[in-house]
């Protein structure tokens, strides 16, 4: 069955980085689009990033040049670089893959104060 499994999350001041980690299995890893959302206490989940399977990167205008989104297909992960982080960037964190339906993550939070 479909696994993702998030890594990396924690406490981090404002300006501050973090790289979030996700490994998956139980699918054809380098033929799906993988993305991260994140959901802010009392807020609805929201897209962040999504890669393609030929690393193609689209990002939501928020963290547009802080954020880098990466894959590594012969390894099954997908890893989220985010840089100059805000306190506004705190949520908990998601790994995303759709096939017919969403598949997530138990998530990693990140929680951005100083």
């Amino acid at each position: 069955q479909v696994q993702l499994v998030e890594s990396g999350g924690g406490l981090v001041q404002p300006g501050g980085s973090l790289r979030l980690s996700c490994s998956a299995s139980g699918f054809i890893f380098k033929y799906r689009p993988m993305s991260w959302y994140r959901q802010a206490l009392g807020q609805e989940r929201e897209l962040v990033a999504t890669i393609s399977p030929h690393g193609i990167r689209t990002y939501r205008d928020s963290v547009k040049g802080r954020f880098t989104n990466t894959r590594d297909n012969d390894n099954n992960t997908v890893t989220m670089k985010m840089n100059d982080l805000k306190p506004e960037d705190t949520a908990v964190y998601y790994c995303n893959v759709r096939r017919n339906i969403d598949y997530w993550g138990q998530g990693t939070q990140v929680p951005v104060s100083s």
